[in-house]
C-alpha cells in the first residue's frame, strides 16, 4: 500500500474498531488507541468480557458494533485473524488493519476478496505520525 492510500486510511475522523484493545494502559493497543482518540479519531474497542475501555462502550464482536465502521485495527496473534477479518467484510468495513508484528495472508485474502483495504504489519499511531505529525513529537514508542 502507498503512501497516498495510508494517509487517506489515516485520515482523522474514522471510526476504527480496535479488535483486541486491552484495558491495561501499559499494553501497546491501548497507548494506540489512546494516540488515535487524541488525534480525531472514534474509536470502538472490542474485547469481550470488558464493559469499556477509554471512556468508550466496549463490545465482545464487531457484529455488536452498532454503528459503521470505517477499519478494524487488530492486536490479536496473526493465527486468531482470518475470523476477524471475515468478521469485518461481514459488518461492510472499509479496511482491516493488522498492526506490527501481525500478517495473515488468509485475513489478507478474506478482506481483500470481500472489498477491504488492507495493511498489514504496520502501526497505525506510527503510520500516523509520519504521515500526519509534522511538527509534532514524533516520537515512536510503541505502537
Amino acid at each position: 500500500m502507498n503512501d497516498t492510500d495510508l494517509k487517506t486510511l489515516t485520515a482523522p475522523g474514522q471510526t476504527i474498531a480496535v479488535v483486541g484493545l486491552s484495558p491495561n494502559p501499559d499494553r501497546a493497543s491501548h497507548e494506540v488507541a489512546r494516540y488515535l482518540q487524541e488525534h480525531g479519531f472514534r474509536v470502538v474497542p472490542v474485547r469481550p468480557g470488558i464493559d469499556e475501555i477509554l471512556g468508550q462502550k466496549a463490545y465482545a464482536r464487531l457484529e455488536d458494533i452498532p454503528e459503521h465502521v470505517d477499519i478494524v485495527d487488530v492486536f490479536r496473534k496473526a493465527e486468531d485473524t482470518p475470523p476477524v477479518a471475515e468478521s469485518a467484510v461481514r459488518i461492510g468495513a472499509g479496511a482491516l488493519w493488522l498492526q506490527l508484528g501481525i500478517e495473515n495472508e488468509v485475513a489478507a485474502s478474506i478482506a481483500a476478496t470481500g472489498g477491504l483495504q488492507v495493511v498489514q504489519n504496520r502501526c497505525m499511531k506510527l503510520e500516523h505520525q509520519r504521515l500526519w505529525a509534522s511538527g509534532e513529537n514524533g516520537s515512536a514508542d510503541h505502537g
